[in-house]
């Protein structure tokens, strides 16, 4: 059996020194670090210094958890940028290889109403027109999962209520790749902004 090796500091890698920090943070260091307590090069030259550059995705996000004080969403935020960062995956790539476009807007109206703007085949045309989908699942007013026709991917939906409003993400799971998630995600990010105009407009 092999020995789990320690979490003591790692031997300092040969070669050109590691990239600096790219993917969720540039031109937004300075907001992280308020937000987090540290600014991502600090941070990301400890997780270096500690070997993170051969961990797992999941020992990275328990590091910054238990030893660095990160919590919530932004444990997976740092943890991916990081991962991004040292070349170990594309934007939008998930730890398992796939890719995934994500988008999210905050919508001044009622969960009901925004689950009816997808469950509702004519409300969904609305803001998503000439988009076949395939509805597997929907449970009110919480999420909606259906297949995008046009690849065979799957968009999945979940929604937050936040008092008189709403907080939509959109998730269109497994793209060909980092060039059609991308696409995807710009995509994602205006049928977001008609579908708030049209519900907040009544």
């Amino acid at each position: 059996m092999t020995a789990r090796r320690s979490e003591g500091p790692a031997p300092a890698p040969d070669g050109p020194a590691a990239p600096a920090p790219v993917g969720p943070f540039p031109g937004a260091e300075d907001a992280v670090a308020r937000r987090t307590g540290r600014a991502p090069a600090d941070r990301f030259a400890a997780l270096d210094a500690w070997g993170a550059a051969e961990r797992t995705h999941t020992e990275i996000a328990r590091r910054l958890t238990a030893h660095h004080g990160v919590e919530g969403w932004w444990v997976q935020h740092i943890t991916v940028a990081y991962e991004q960062a040292r070349g170990r995956r594309a934007s939008g790539q998930r730890a398992d290889g796939r890719f995934a476009a994500g988008a999210s807007k905050t919508v001044a109206a009622p969960a009901e109403r925004v689950f009816a703007a997808f469950a509702d085949p004519a409300r969904r045309r609305a803001w998503l027109p000439g988009a076949e989908t395939a509805v597997r699942t929907a449970t009110a007013p919480a999420s909606f999962r259906a297949g995008w026709c046009a690849d065979g991917t799957l968009v999945a939906v979940y929604r937050t209520a936040q008092g008189g409003r709403t907080r939509v993400g959109l998730q269109h799971e497994k793209p060909a790749g980092a060039e059609a998630a991308a696409r995807m995600k710009v995509y994602r990010r205006q049928r977001l902004g008609v579908l708030k105009e049209l519900l907040e407009r009544g």
